[in-house]
């Protein structure tokens, strides 16, 4: 079962399973492939930060509106008539877009079919997997149009694939096809060519039948570990691990286990 939630222009977002349990963000600019202008950064900005508020969202899914890309990066021709002060004035927009799906607290996967370049891409990595349909084109090409990834590439990029590979595709601004991208790291799995949206919301479906305390703790512990000393890492770990076992999603999760049953999460 599908409904609309609260539609909006440039991004939308649908709810998916019989209880909306799953968000998908649908980015929705298709005369432009999505190429993030300001009014665009806000958008993606605002639906990230309604999804992430809602208890009731157990996974996220991003997806785009168009066959042929997933977002292709700023909008260069917004961009062409800016002065510095308003390329100024817009930076906080693009950083709470790119910054408001890498927050997401609950799981998130990007649904990637044709080019996510630059701020597409960008977008993706801000997402904890990656879904390729074969044919998609991902990149960063930032150096060669004067600028650098400026919506988390540089670090995003690095954490998943080490630093000389990261180095190498954004020194060098080349693009990736599929296959090259899943050898490298930067996808998690590549599926037929328009197949990417379905297979993300099928992951996402089994990702939300999980306990939802213990999705957004898990994905806490390890954002937030990954950076750290081991012992301290541990210590994050054991925090979260406190938040869900003292919670009414272990109570039910141990008793359904015994009873043979689905667990009903409470998503309050």
């Amino acid at each position: 079962m599908t409904h609309p939630d609260q539609p909006g222009p440039l991004v939308r977002v649908t709810r998916h399973g019989a209880g909306g349990h799953v968000a998908e963000l649908v980015l929705d600019r298709p005369a432009a492939m999505n190429a993030v202008s300001t009014d665009m950064a806000r958008a993606i900005g605002e639906a990230a930060a309604a999804v992430a508020a809602d208890a009731s969202v157990s996974c996220v899914v991003l997806t785009s509106s168009h066959p042929r890309a997933f977002c292709v990066g700023a909008d260069l021709k917004e961009r062409n008539t800016f002065t510095d002060e308003q390329l100024r004035a817009q930076r906080p927009l693009a950083r709470a877009a790119y910054g408001g799906v890498l927050g997401m607290p609950q799981p998130a996967i990007a649904a990637v079919d044709g080019f996510a370049l630059g701020g597409g891409l960008e977008l993706a990595l801000s997402c904890d997997l990656i879904v390729l349909g074969d044919g998609a084109v991902v990149g960063l090409p930032e150096v060669s149009v004067g600028v650098i990834p400026g919506g988390g590439g540089t670090q995003l990029l690095t954490r998943r694939v080490g630093w000389s590979r990261a180095a190498s595709l954004i020194f060098t601004a080349r693009r990736l096809d599929a296959a090259e991208a899943l050898a490298l790291g930067v996808a998690d799995e590549v599926v037929p060519a328009g197949g990417a949206r379905e297979r993300a919301l099928s992951l996402a479906s089994g990702i939300a039948a999980n306990s939802p305390v213990g999705l957004r703790q898990a994905k806490h512990a390890m954002r937030v570990g990954l950076d750290l000393p081991l012992q301290e890492a541990l210590e994050i770990e054991d925090a979260g691990w406190a938040v869900t076992a003292f919670s009414a999603d272990r109570a039910e999760g141990v008793a359904a286990f015994n009873a043979k049953r689905p667990p009903q999460w409470s998503w309050a």
